[in-house]
């Protein structure tokens, strides 16, 4: 039996959810919400070409200027993912743009506001997935809208990458230093539990289910349990306390790939303070500066 009603809700359905492929992508949308909305969808394909054709003419060469780690970096930043995904749009209540970049480790949503245009430029806010509002300024410019700025700051795409590196070394290294921590604590749990400290990370990692044991004590990640966790390397060694009967331990951690997962090296040591430095990859020690 036909049932019209049934058809033409999935005819609307297919009028607000679809994939951003079947939109232009050449840089010429006519409207300021379809241009930023096909710029991000590049973003989120990692489809550096694309991308281009929503920059500015002087921020197009820059962009093609960069090193090729340093493009890949700019679009991961602005998509919100670490590795390239599919877009999908639809729209909300409002009729408001929504983006969604669909990645292997998530995804990353992107809701748009309403268009504010002043001539020949337009402003757009846009709340993401972790719960922060920016806004992107567009330029009209040779035919079609291109990206302009990120809240208040002109979109420098050299600055820019510039920025986001330190940025993503800096909360490498915090999550280093919060890593560091769980293992220590860890390994203070562990001996609690078992009189003893373990003779290495592994014994700290995953058991199967009620089988904990001094071999397999379920306190940390398979990743930390292995030494290697957010593009840092961990050391533990069992080392000898103030007092000959006392027994206590060491951490260290360094950056995987110096100066692109993380500067700094860190120590954690016998009294439990954190050390830490820019060892060029080597490892920290007691004489580095105590972290806060």
């Amino acid at each position: 039996m036909n049932r019209p009603c049934s058809r033409l809700a999935v005819l609307l359905l297919g009028a607000l959810l679809y994939p951003v492929h079947l939109l232009a992508q050449d840089g010429h949308e006519t409207d300021p919400t379809a241009s930023l909305a096909a710029a991000l969808a590049a973003a989120c394909r990692s489809n550096e070409t694309q991308f281009e054709n929503y920059l500015t003419a002087d921020n197009a060469s820059a962009f093609r200027a960069l090193p090729a780690e340093e493009r890949a970096a700019v679009l991961k930043r602005l998509a919100l993912t670490e590795q390239g995904g599919k877009p999908l749009l639809s729209s909300d209540d409002h009729d408001h743009t929504v983006l969604r970049c669909t990645a292997p480790q998530g995804t990353a949503e992107f809701r748009f506001g309403t268009t504010r245009l002043r001539e020949n430029l337009a402003f757009i806010p846009v709340a993401v997935t972790d719960g922060q509002n920016t806004e992107f300024g567009l330029v009209r410019e040779n035919g079609g809208w291109r990206l302009l700025s990120l809240g208040l700051v002109l979109l420098d795409i050299p600055q820019l990458s510039k920025q986001w590196a330190e940025s993503d070394l800096a909360a490498s290294e915090d999550a280093a230093i919060a890593n560091l921590r769980s293992l220590e604590d860890a390994i203070q749990t562990y001996r609690r539990a078992f009189g003893k400290l373990p003779d290495a990370l592994a014994q700290l990692g995953p058991a199967p289910k009620d089988q904990v044991s001094p071999d397999q004590a379920s306190l940390v990640s398979e990743a930390l349990a292995a030494g290697s966790e957010g593009g840092y390397r961990f050391r533990y060694r069992i080392a000898t306390g103030a007092e000959d009967d006392e027994t206590a331990f060491e951490l260290a951690a360094l950056p995987d790939d110096y100066g692109k997962t993380g500067r700094r090296s860190f120590f954690v040591d016998a009294a439990g303070k954190i050390h830490g430095a820019d060892k060029h990859g080597d490892q920290a020690t007691a004489e580095d500066p105590v972290i806060p």
